[in-house]
């Protein structure tokens, strides 16, 4: 685990704070402050550790109940949080899964930022001299159809549910990987477009999924599952889709009873199901679901509730971890996990699908989908494809 502080930041870099759900006002007069990485083999619980590292530098969420207030004059603006989907399995106590491909990258990161008179230019150009490999894929089509097969059987056997699979390919590249990967931030659809970024790591996020936010007081998460190409068609296919509907549904179950272990008796309700809306060439259907936080729900209880998310998870969330862990041959590194904005009045925090990491060797991305048991292992790998392609094609670009 490491931290930094104040006596290190003024000599940083100043930049554009580009963290998805950043108060749009401060983006540019924010400094970093002060730095938390926490992985998994540092030991202790990820979620506690996030809490109580924000509290020490003013930014105390421990009754998200409460409403909080942001003062655009006040020292603290808030917080960048980002907590790998391993992370989040571990404060389960469940099995993380194989290794991360991308291991610099912290499983837990918390960069507090003060606001400041000093505007800080905008985000650097992309600069001429990026190059992007050749991507090579962490299994074949053929395996993960096997593991497509395998979460059937176990479905079969009344295992599971439903269980997400999730492929990862990774490219060498020579360049700075941090302009490039902002880029993302433009995609269509990209809610939680970002990056964030440390000492030999850096990621970028085009993510459409809100994991959790506080909005006017409730809880609210926004699961999408289900996804086809972006014409007339494909959106009638999605809408009259049996196997589509019957795998939203599902998930959209799973994350009321998430928000029922942290809200106020009988508050749990879906606002909106199974709508469809568009992410760059693709139609996804998304739901969403709200409650009212429990009184004294701490940040720390609602990230244990909610992470890993249940959409890129599973139903039953702990035995779809098990199939996870035991089928996908490279972990999810910086996939399938939590970036967002923590602060004295705003938590928004988007699910990391749609992402791409770097480390100092590698660009890294990971893409997958939900399996039942009318799956077909052929049109779940070219679904994962599908989604991966804007992305692939924007890196190379």
């Amino acid at each position: 685990m490491t931290r930094k502080g104040p006596d290190v930041v003024e000599a940083l870099p100043q930049v554009e704070v580009d963290v998805p759900g950043a108060p749009p006002g401060c983006r540019r007069r924010l400094i970093e402050t002060a730095r938390l990485h926490w992985s998994i083999g540092d030991g202790g619980d990820p979620a506690d550790l996030a809490q109580r590292f924000l509290a020490a530098h003013g930014i105390t969420r421990d009754d998200l109940s409460r409403p909080g207030r942001h003062d655009p004059d006040a020292a603290v603006c808030g917080a960048a949080l980002y907590l790998s989907a391993a992370a989040g399995a571990y404060a389960l106590g469940v099995s993380p899964g194989a290794p991360s491909p991308a291991p610099t990258l912290p499983d837990l990161v918390v960069v507090v930022y003060h606001h400041t008179d000093r505007p800080a230019p905008p985000l650097r150009p992309a600069l001429a001299r990026w190059r992007l490999g050749p991507w090579r894929d962490s299994w074949t089509p053929a395996a993960h159809a096997a593991a497509v097969d395998a979460v059937r059987a176990a479905i079969a056997r009344g295992d599971v549910y439903q269980t997400n699979l999730v492929g990862h390919a990774a490219a060498a590249y020579t360049g700075d990987p941090l302009p490039t990967l902002a880029r993302l931030a433009a995609l269509p659809g990209a809610r939680y477009g970002g990056t964030l970024h440390g000492p030999g790591w850096a990621l970028g996020c085009a993510s459409p999924e809100t994991l959790v936010a506080v909005e006017r007081g409730r809880l609210v998460t926004r699961p999408i599952k289900g996804t086809r190409p972006a014409t007339p068609a494909g959106r009638r296919d999605l809408l009259a889709s049996a196997k589509e509907r019957a795998e939203h549904v599902m998930i959209v179950d799973l994350e009321r009873n998430d928000l029922a272990q942290v809200a106020r008796t009988g508050s749990v309700r879906v606002d909106e199901l199974f709508a469809v809306r568009r992410w760059c060439d693709l139609w996804q259907a998304e739901s969403t679901v709200s409650a009212a936080p429990a009184d004294g729900l701490g940040l720390a209880d609602l990230l244990r509730a909610l992470c890993p998310g249940g959409s890129v998870t599973g139903a039953p969330k702990r035995a779809a971890l098990a199939r996870i862990a035991a089928l996908e041959p490279v972990g999810r590194g910086a996939g399938m996990g939590a970036l967002g904005w923590v602060g004295p009045d705003r938590l928004d925090l988007g699910l990391t699908i749609r992402t791409a990491a770097a480390d100092g060797r590698r660009l890294h991305l990971w893409a997958g989908g939900g399996i039942t048991w009318d799956s077909d292992p052929a049109a779940e790998v070219a679904e994962a494809a599908a989604k991966a392609a804007p992305i692939r094609a924007l890196l190379a670009a």
